[in-house]
């Protein structure tokens, strides 16, 4: 056995491995630790097959920076897993049909016939001078340039639709508007108004007015 099968297979068994604890750890933070295991061996996986900037990819964005988010959102939600579990036995049998048609297809879809040696035989050797990531742009923004850009739409609905189930007004809050402050006109801004006086000054008060008209005339 070569040692690059070898290592194909060590980090095949891990993946699979890691991806089953994920499903059936108890604790979630357990369960985020065994995906961040899974996302390392997969970028394994992709640099055999001489994926670079994938597998880079994989472990910057989905390691470094959501598996992180989700670890910190897991940690700082105080959920009551106990509750969460009542209704397991409820949704089995469901879930049980739904994980027999995934495997099913997937049997379907990952035999010989379509992945096998024959179908898919190893790449060749690239040149010194081949870049990986270039090959993967120039393919993305000519070939798949469409689904590219109707992905970008999903994720910004995506990111919209989230920002707008999470803003929540408060009553009691205080808001700007802008479309008011806008219209405001400078007549309407400041309002000098000249009223009579209602109470007159008593004792040293009134020697000082009558001292300042006095000045004044």
């Amino acid at each position: 056995m070569e040692f690059k099968t070898f290592v194909f297979y060590l980090l095949s068994t891990i993946l699979v491995l890691a991806a089953l604890r994920v499903v059936t750890a108890r604790n979630p933070v357990h369960a985020a630790l065994y995906l961040v295991l899974a996302f390392f061996n997969a970028g394994g996986v992709w640099l055999l097959l001489s994926a670079e900037f994938l597998a880079i990819t994989l472990v910057m964005v989905y390691v470094g920076a959501v598996m992180v988010l989700f670890l910190f959102v897991v940690m700082m939600l105080d959920i009551d897993f106990d509750r969460l579990r009542e209704g397991f036995w409820r949704y089995l049998p469901m879930g049980a049909l739904v994980g027999a048609l995934l495997v099913a297809e997937m049997t379907l879809v990952l035999g010989g016939r379509y992945f096998g040696l024959d179908a898919m035989p190893e790449p060749a050797a690239k040149a010194v001078d081949y870049s990986n990531t270039k090959e993967l742009g120039r393919v993305l923004y000519t070939d798949y340039v469409y689904p590219f850009e109707l992905a970008a739409f999903v994720l910004l609905v995506a990111m919209v639709a989230a920002v707008s189930l999470t803003l929540r007004r408060r009553r009691a809050g205080r808001y700007i508007a802008p479309e008011e402050q806008v219209a405001v006109r400078h007549e309407t801004r400041v309002t000098l108004v000249k009223m009579a006086v209602e109470k007159e000054p008593a004792g040293d008060e009134a020697a000082g007015v009558e001292a300042e008209k006095a000045g004044g005339q």
